[in-house]
């Protein structure tokens, strides 16, 4: 096991490691039989320096040949192949894009006619959604009923704009998903201990949410500086809840990126020298 510093001791994520290659998993969604599925850490990969040793990222600056053997390794370990790829086109938007087997392989094996795009979703097995990380909030999506999956990138700015909803309104129009029947996982990311941030965004926070839940989402610093700690932990728990998943069906993640830096990527850890962490959900055929 991995010697993680946790926020609380109870958690829903379980650790996993295939072949010397750790990954997390959300027992629930485990439970199911439904999906593959995982959020990768740090360790297991070939890359160096910066990037040592798991980077998931083409854009960052290492060796894509290195990137590609830690994708394979990543797919022998959690079950699927590299072949069957569709990765997210990043940029803190609340755009969802709907996967088909005509997507199979975007930004892997061939080009991504897409952008702006930070939540996919399917109801098509085999195909393996992907997004990517370094302390933003990775939110997963799992419809048993319809069997349709979703898995969504979600920074201050997509929890802004709640992402998380958005997914799930995005699944209801494209599956006919009920929020109430879905299992959902909030993943590894910076916790509100960590996650130092300005007034003006608090002030985003205070537009997107009721005054009653602002004492839930961030507290000021001592000494009147116009500093805060926000949670977005408790953000996106927030917006799920509201949404309709049902807190049952919720598990949310105790792991925070910043506090584990040798363990997975963290931007403020780092000051921006790192890779990327992954996490990938699939439907089993």
């Amino acid at each position: 096991m991995l010697d993680w510093k946790k926020k609380k001791q109870e958690s829903a994520l379980v650790e996993r490691e295939t072949g010397g290659v750790p990954y997390l998993a959300f027992s629930h969604l485990e439970d199911t039989r439904l999906v593959a599925h995982g959020f990768s850490t740090r360790l297991g990969g070939v890359s160096q320096g910066i990037f040592s040793t798991m980077n998931l990222s083409f854009s960052r600056g290492d060796e894509p040949d290195r990137v590609r053997e830690n994708y394979r390794r990543m797919g022998e370990a959690i079950g699927f192949s590299c072949e069957d790829l569709v990765l997210s086109d990043q940029t803190h938007t609340t755009h969802v894009r709907r996967v088909t087997a005509a997507d199979r392989g975007k930004g892997f094996t061939r080009p991504r006619d897409y952008e702006d795009v930070d939540g996919l979703i399917t109801d098509e097995p085999g195909l393996v959604l992907a997004t990517f990380y370094a302390d933003c909030v990775p939110l997963f999506f799992l419809d048993p009923v319809h069997r349709a999956i979703g898995l969504s990138h979600s920074g201050w700015r997509g929890t802004v704009e709640r992402m998380g909803q958005v997914t799930l309104e995005a699944m209801e129009q494209e599956f006919g998903t009920d929020p109430s029947q879905v299992l959902a996982g909030i993943g590894p990311s910076i916790c509100q201990d960590c996650y130092e941030v300005s007034r003006d965004v608090i002030q985003e926070f205070q537009k997107a949410f009721p005054q009653k839940q602002w004492g839930e989402l961030y507290r000021q610093q001592e000494g009147g500086k116009e500093k805060y700690q926000l949670d977005l932990w408790r953000a996106n728990e927030r917006i799920l809840l509201d949404a309709g998943v049902l807190p049952e069906h919720l598990s949310v993640t105790n792991l925070c990126t910043c506090c584990n830096p040798k363990l997975l990527f963290s931007h403020r850890a780092s000051q921006g020298k790192r890779g990327n962490l992954g996490a990938f959900l699939m439907l089993h055929m």
